[in-house]
């Protein structure tokens, strides 16, 4: 397949952030521990996230107010205001993380676009946050745009494919999820290539049909140019 449309997520397919939140849902238990019991503590987290989600979207400023929450329902009535206080520093250190693209990125973008591929970052999640991790990154100017979204769906990508003049078939979405990045962009009627994170977010967790005929499983970014090769003589 040469010069097509390449949608590619942001969070786990192109650098780490997965690792962050269970870093962080560690530190949020162990801070919990004095006020309340830890058993099934990270399960309420879930739970209090996706409630929330129709409220606070995607992200890590919606992540942090669901931690508040869950402290609250969950600790004694002596829960101190300086736990409020350590739950909101760890909100800030997700924010100003380093963020550091997975292997083999840089280099394999590089060499898409100069095979004149053109390069669409769609993602989820808060605007600045997704822009900021974008630009600290170093990847932005690999990219010919940017689509920052409150949902994956089919529409949503054929709207987005459809701007840059893809008929069926003619792009291509690259991503770790098969529920956000994968499974909608086949309903679409365009390829998904599906890297898998090592870990996953259980809301973000699905099956993707083995027989679906656009559907690609890869082990690392640095195969897409290989699997794009591969369709592009099927």
């Amino acid at each position: 397949m040469t010069r097509s449309i390449l949608g590619i997520d942001a969070d786990d397919t192109l650098w780490h952030n997965e690792t962050i939140f269970q870093w962080t849902i560690e530190r949020f238990i162990r801070l919990l521990g004095n006020h309340a019991l830890s058993d099934h503590l990270a399960e309420r987290l879930i739970a209090t996230e996706r409630k929330n989600l129709r409220l606070y979207g995607y992200g890590i400023k919606g992540f942090t107010l669901s931690m508040i929450e869950t402290a609250v329902s969950v600790a004694d009535e002596g829960l101190p205001s300086s736990v409020i206080g350590e739950i909101l520093a760890l909100g800030h250190e997700m924010l100003e993380h380093p963020v550091e693209p997975l292997p083999g990125v840089a280099a394999t973008l590089a060499g898409l676009k100069r095979e004149g591929h053109r390069l669409v970052v769609i993602t989820k999640g808060d605007l600045l946050d997704q822009e900021q991790k974008l630009a600290r990154s170093g990847l932005g100017d690999l990219f010919d745009a940017v689509e920052i979204v409150s949902e994956k769906t089919p529409e949503v990508y054929a709207r987005i494919f459809g701007r840059f003049g893809a008929g069926e078939g003619d792009a291509v979405m690259i991503g770790n999820s098969a529920k956000s990045d994968i499974l909608p962009a086949l309903a679409a009627g365009h390829w998904g290539f599906h890297i898998p994170y090592h870990l996953t977010w259980e809301a973000e967790v699905a099956e993707v049909p083995a027989e679906a005929p656009r559907y690609r499983r890869l082990s690392r970014f640095d195969e897409v140019p290989a699997a794009l090769a591969a369709i592009g003589r099927a």
